[in-house]
């Protein structure tokens, strides 16, 4: 087993604010495991360096660090491939070759540096599942392999060897149960580094679909189905998803990728493990087309997608971006996501329901592709008397509905003498526009804000400028004001699989 090519990954980094957006949350460290797959360069988990400022890499046995840097990641499959400069990195070591997908009952080796020590661990185990699972580092359902063996803090990123080769990178343990981990197949991480030749921040497609399954052969029945066909029901079909303008609600999903898809949303992965029907999405890219099968008003169809990223109204899980806001009159809008959700503390039970409800079943539309939100205001003499209306959704600006935020702060600073602002609850703000930015620079000097909104904002040449002031240090405390504390807040819910 080429022990040589483990390498245990020093991360330093730092997390955006979402309660405070303007900012970020204070340098943390963290450590997890990799493996040499090229010349200098590591494969790793996405999560042991998303959002990193520094790396450092060290070889077993080795006394010094060496720093690397990110050269590709998909945080979709949890994986990213650093490189390190230093050639002598390389000296002695035995890079592995990458194997194939293991079998159930194949016995592999766990290779990394998990909490409780400084040296190598390695343990054992045989495969025991393989089939789609979801993800915690991006909320995605993808095919991982499941093995006995322990897979503990710090393991992330760590080789799985079988006779010599990698057959897996580990990426997270069940909470629940003891000795459970799962890696990355060899599937995913073949197309991992074939895609990041074409991009370095790869990401993978998703159909855009809700389905529902057709097990009720009553229900089958009605909808045109022969008793030889099996499939699955068309619910939704999310807007500008790579199924969008193709497939339509009502349409019976028969065949992916030439696979059949049985009644229970399952197909014959590899004719030899009977999974969910969008395991096919990870051996695919962006920019890739793939094959349906469709039953629409008794007929068959056949159609090929040409496949997209995953779009949705409320973003799931967000790494090395900084959130996008917008600052006026001491009111502070965001865009909607799960970071933001997650400031709460026991997020899915105590942060706002109107929230929850549009995380969990709102869609985009051509109308609305962004939910923007007051999440917070900052107390001002221009915003007396709406104190208590954050933690609402933005409706609509003098009477015309929000699309996006850029749309939304459009809609703001083409306003003439006032501006009107309705949220979710049918609340009106109605701000002085004059008066707003008379008082917009104290505000941001007041709270100790550099700008009036996020760098994907700021205008083109031309326009008016942000507004701006000049840095200073920042303050141990939180500034803004809100009026009343949220239920609950504490501290961000943490999003980290293993490691």
């Amino acid at each position: 087993m080429p022990h040589s090519a483990v390498v245990r990954i020093y991360a330093t980094q730092q997390e955006p604010d979402y309660d405070s957006p303007w900012q970020a949350r204070s340098p943390a460290t963290s450590t997890g495991s990799g493996v040499i797959i090229k010349p200098r360069q590591i494969l790793t988990s996405a999560h042991v360096v998303a959002d990193a400022t520094f790396i450092q890499v060290q070889r077993i046995s080795a006394p010094n660090k060496v720093v690397a840097k990110v050269v590709g990641i998909c945080h979709d499959s949890d994986l990213a491939l650093l490189e390190v400069e230093d050639s002598s990195f390389m000296h002695g070591v035995k890079v592995p070759k990458l194997g194939v997908m293991p079998s159930r009952r194949d016995r592999v080796a766990v290779v990394g540096f998990p909490v409780g020590g400084d040296e190598v661990s390695i343990t054992e185990g045989v495969v025991s599942r393989i089939e789609v699972q979801r993800y915690t580092h991006s909320q995605r359902h993808l095919l991982a392999v499941t093995v006995d063996a322990a897979i503990n803090h710090g393991n992330s990123g760590g080789p799985v060897f079988r006779d010599g080769k990698v057959v897996g990178i580990a990426f997270q343990g069940l909470n629940d149960a003891d000795g459970i981990g799962e890696m990355v197949p060899p599937p995913l991480i073949k197309n991992f580094l074939t895609g990041i030749t074409e991009t370095p921040k790869m990401q993978l497609p998703t159909l855009g679909v809700t389905v529902q399954n057709l097990e009720n052969p009553v229900l089958r029945e009605k909808l045109g189905m022969r008793t030889t066909d099996n499939g699955v029901l068309v619910l939704k079909v999310e807007y500008g998803s790579s199924a969008w303008g193709l497939v339509k609600e009502g349409d019976c999903l028969l065949k992916i990728g030439g696979a059949k898809i049985a009644n229970n949303c399952t197909i014959n992965y590899r004719n030899k493990h009977r999974t969910r029907f969008d395991v096919m999405l990870g051996e695919k890219r962006v920019g890739h087309t793939l094959a349906l099968g469709l039953l629409r008003d008794g007929k068959p169809i056949s159609l090929e997608l040409d496949l997209k990223e995953k779009v949705e109204l409320v973003p799931r899980a967000q790494y090395d971006v900084t959130p996008s806001y917008y600052i006026f009159g001491g009111l502070v809008f965001q865009v909607l996501c799960r970071d933001y959700l997650a400031t709460w503390d026991s997020w899915w039970e105590k942060a706002p329901k109107e929230f929850l409800h549009t995380y969990y079943s709102g869609s985009r539309t051509a109308k609305q592709l962004e939910t923007i939100i007051l999440c917070q205001i900052l107390a001002d003499e221009v915003n007396v008397g709406y104190e208590g209306l954050y933690s609402e959704s933005i409706s609509s600006v003098n009477g015309k509905k929000v699309r996006d935020m850029k749309h939304f702060v459009g809609l703001v600073e083409s306003s003439k003498d006032t501006v009107e602002i309705r949220t979710s609850s049918n609340s009106r703000i109605v701000l002085s526009v004059e008066e707003v930015h008379k008082r917009s620079g104290a505000i941001l000097e007041r709270y100790r804000i550099e700008r009036d909104r996020s760098l994907d904002l700021l205008p083109s040449k031309g326009k008016v400028e942000a507004k701006t002031i000049k840095p200073r240090k920042r303050a141990s405390k939180k500034t803004g004001f809100k009026g009343k504390a949220k239920p609950g807040q504490k501290k961000r819910a943490t999003l980290r699989a293993s490691d």
